[in-house]
């Protein structure tokens, strides 16, 4: 028993051990931002097409610190476009809060502007997701003539040798998988139609002064 014992208090010596602090970083709390349509679209088509939440995709660009300096340094040289933002809240990690509003603070800039230019870095993620949609559209209908030629071959199976052989058993099971794949492929390329309407120049809010 001791040496089990010591064996535990080994382990927990030498596992990462976690602050209050650290606990309440990674608290979700809400945010309000004025953005731009362009700026809130990027967000939301990013997080879809990667299969992420929104909170993860905001705690992404608002960690590199410097970055939002940088930023931050920057923004007096640009002619901000304040028309037509959108008030629109979300959740983030209460850590990217404080960093947010401390550079904010610090820099004399506006935080929605922070936003609105670290949002700019997913330009080439939209650019990309963009080029792979026009190929899976492309591909799908490959996919759907591939899907028809098996329904195909299924008739030609069953009528042949009839619905209770092995061979016509382990076809309409294939074709059954096949079937809910290709519902799964074209339910995700029709929810990639936001990104195929996504004007990129939209998210370009700002103009050298």
């Amino acid at each position: 028993m001791p040496e089990k014992h010591e064996k535990n208090r080994s382990l927990e010596m030498s596992l990462p051990q976690a602050t209050s602090a650290d606990l309440r970083g990674r608290q979700s709390v809400r945010a309000t931002f004025r953005l731009t349509e362009g700026c809130i679209d990027a967000i939301h088509i990013v997080a879809t097409q990667l299969g992420i939440k929104q909170k993860s995709l905001f705690d992404h660009l608002v960690e590199d610190t410097k970055l939002l300096e940088s930023i931050a340094r920057e923004f007096q040289r640009y002619e901000i476009n304040n028309r037509n933002r959108i008030q629109k809240t979300y959740v983030i990690s209460r850590r990217s809060l404080i960093s947010l509003d401390e550079i904010a603070q610090s820099f004399d800039a506006p935080r929605d502007i922070l936003v609105e230019f670290s949002v700019q870095r997913l330009l080439p993620i939209v650019k990309r997701e963009q080029e792979r949609h026009k190929k899976r559209k492309e591909l799908l209908k490959i996919i759907d003539k591939h899907h028809k030629n098996g329904n195909d071959i299924l008739k030609q199976v069953v009528g042949e040798l009839g619905e209770d052989d092995p061979i016509t058993n382990e076809f309409l099971t294939t074709m059954a998988v096949y079937q809910s794949a290709k519902k799964n492929m074209s339910a995700f390329v029709e929810k990639g139609k936001m990104i195929e309407e996504f004007d990129l120049d939209a998210l370009e809010t700002t103009s050298s002064s």
